[in-house]
């Protein structure tokens, strides 16, 4: 597995690529989110994140590679110093994996990293994906190839996260099932993961928006979860 990361402060940098080629990452390092841009960005199977940096901060970089299609795969997860839950929800709302507060402690980042990653690239046979044999999924306009974890929306490509790809499967493959919070961390989220209580609602959130006219079938059971009704 490669992995970016990206922190104006070379000290950050030298002391995450240590400890995570220790683990046996392949790890790349860029000081600025310009210098970031220039490479070949496709390469890398997670982004390290800070936020404050020079000119173009991590969120502004983010939103780049979430709006290009070759890019908008690649996991992200948020190193800052900036403090408070508002933040936190502007980073997940960019479409961050996870986010963290420095000062980092190396075991959590280590735990993260190795969730996020685990996430993203499972292996064969595990996680929320083996509950159908189906190789795919469709109802009406939407296509949901599971071997090839790609999504269709009326013949278009759908550019949809990993987490995102199984909130709509679990949604399509149980229509009407109302599931709650728990329910939706427990098959969609790693165990380890550290995850707000609005951390759910935004990712509901930003499912609804990408599948357009269907984003309304996902509906809010106030006090109970959430479904998807044909």
């Amino acid at each position: 597995m490669k992995i970016l990361v990206v922190d104006d402060e070379q000290d950050i940098c030298e002391i995450l690529q240590y400890n995570l080629e220790t683990e046996g990452y392949e790890v790349d390092t860029a000081h600025s989110a310009e210098e970031a841009l220039v490479l070949k960005l496709t390469d890398y199977n997670l982004i390290l994140l800070d936020v404050m940096m020079g000119e173009m901060s991590g969120f502004q970089m983010a939103r780049r590679l979430k709006e290009n299609e070759k890019t908008s795969h690649i996991p992200i997860i948020f190193i800052t110093a900036l403090e408070g839950e508002d933040n936190t929800v502007k980073g997940l709302n960019i479409g961050a994996d996870d986010y963290m507060a420095k000062p980092l402690s190396m075991k959590e980042v280590k735990a993260r990293v190795k969730a996020v990653l685990r996430r993203s690239f499972p292996t064969p046979g595990t996680g929320p994906q083996a509950e159908s044999s189906q190789k795919e999924i469709r109802y009406e306009g939407i296509v949901l190839n599971v071997e090839a974890k790609s999504a269709m929306m009326d013949g278009e490509g759908l550019s949809l996260t990993k987490l995102e790809f199984e909130l709509l499967k679990l949604f399509l493959l149980n229509p009407g099932k109302v599931f709650g919070r728990n329910d939706l961390l427990e098959r969609c989220w790693p165990q380890d993961v550290y995850v707000l209580d609005r951390t759910v609602d935004v990712n509901i959130t930003r499912l609804r928006k990408k599948i357009g006219r269907y984003g309304k079938q996902i509906k809010t059971r106030f006090g109970y979860g959430y479904c998807f009704e044909k």
